[in-house]
């Protein structure tokens, strides 16, 4: 079957054996309908990080035709992290992502465990699924943020997860503004509902993981304020000084990923949102490509200013 690597020469559509479960005979194999490309793809690519099947976000359906999304996470669901509902911090050996180190969802076909398949409400198509993943790391940075009432939020970054962060948040029915840098971005964004920046908020999200956006992003939250910070840092995160920070008493805090609070999958509690507004995926899904051209695809993801948000690849 086709699948998508990263090798010496780049990223390529190879042909790889039929995935195999575990020893056992275990997991569900799915025909995959749709993977999007993340901001963190582009970046391993660029590092020349090799030796397995990209693609985190995901869906797909199975044998009989039911349509899933696969929820990436690995875990144990033993731990006193899996326990408390944060599976993304599962300490059990054998945790994980697929498609970060592991075989992922940019193929024709996976086998992946039951645990992390989550049936598509009957509004959602699969092809437009993929936006469940990206869409449940928006929502958990929104949970952890917990915005009140009457309370202000910018979400710095117009690329996927800050979009879907300015979805989730109008969704939930707060007001959002949001501070992109291409004026596709800011299109989608209006469609979403949300203003440009103005003033100072009592809530920032860093949806870009840059120095600049971190720096903007102290810059336009209120004394006492708080910071999400939902970029990727892979070295140092580097948070503004006693000038800035210190000076506001800027509270920051950190979101991964995506969990459960109360028995309930956020990535469940993303998906109804997706049936139910359908325009949103309309607004970000800009590019869909077929996995043979997948080294196009990651050329076009990789370029902002060719007016992509979010680029699918479709096996």
């Amino acid at each position: 079957m086709r699948a998508v690597v990263n090798t010496d020469a780049g990223i390529r559509t190879v042909e790889v054996g039929e995935p195999e479960g575990a020893p056992d005979g275990a997991g569900v194999r799915i025909s995959v309908a749709a993977a999007g490309i993340c901001g963190t793809d582009v970046q391993f690519v660029g590092a020349g990080i090799t030796g397995f099947v990209y693609g985190h976000e995901f869906a797909g359906v199975d044998d009989t035709g039911r349509a899933y999304f696969v929820e990436p996470t690995l875990y144990g669901g033993t731990c006193e992290e899996c326990r408390a509902g944060h599976p993304q911090r599962c300490v059990e050996p054998g945790h994980g992502n697929l498609g970060v180190f592991i075989d992922g969802g940019m193929a024709e076909t996976v086998v992946v465990p039951e645990y992390t398949l989550l049936e598509l409400p009957p509004r959602l198509a699969a092809r437009d699924a993929c936006l469940i993943e990206p869409g449940a790391v928006a929502w958990h940075a929104l949970r952890r943020a917990r915005v009140r009432p009457g309370e202000r939020l910018l979400v710095v970054g117009g690329a996927t997860i800050g979009l879907l962060a300015a979805a989730a948040a109008r969704y939930r029915g707060i007001d959002v503004d949001v501070d992109a840098r291409h004026p596709h971005q800011l299109a989608a964004a209006e469609k979403l509902g949300a203003g440009r920046p103005n003033g100072a908020y009592d809530v920032v999200i860093d949806a870009a993981g840059g120095d600049s956006s971190l720096a903007r992003s102290a810059d336009a939250a209120r004394r006492g304020g708080r910071i999400v910070s939902l970029g990727v840092y892979m070295d140092t995160m580097p948070v503004p000084g006693s000038a800035v920070s210190q000076v506001k008493e800027l509270t920051y805090i950190n979101s991964i990923a995506y969990g459960r609070h109360d028995g309930v999958r956020e990535v469940g509690e993303v998906a109804a949102m997706l049936a139910e507004q359908p325009d949103i995926a309309h607004a970000l899904i800009t590019h869909r490509y077929p996995i043979e051209d997948a080294r196009e695809a990651f050329r076009v993801a990789a370029d902002r200013k060719a007016g992509a948000i979010k680029v699918v690849i479709e096996p």
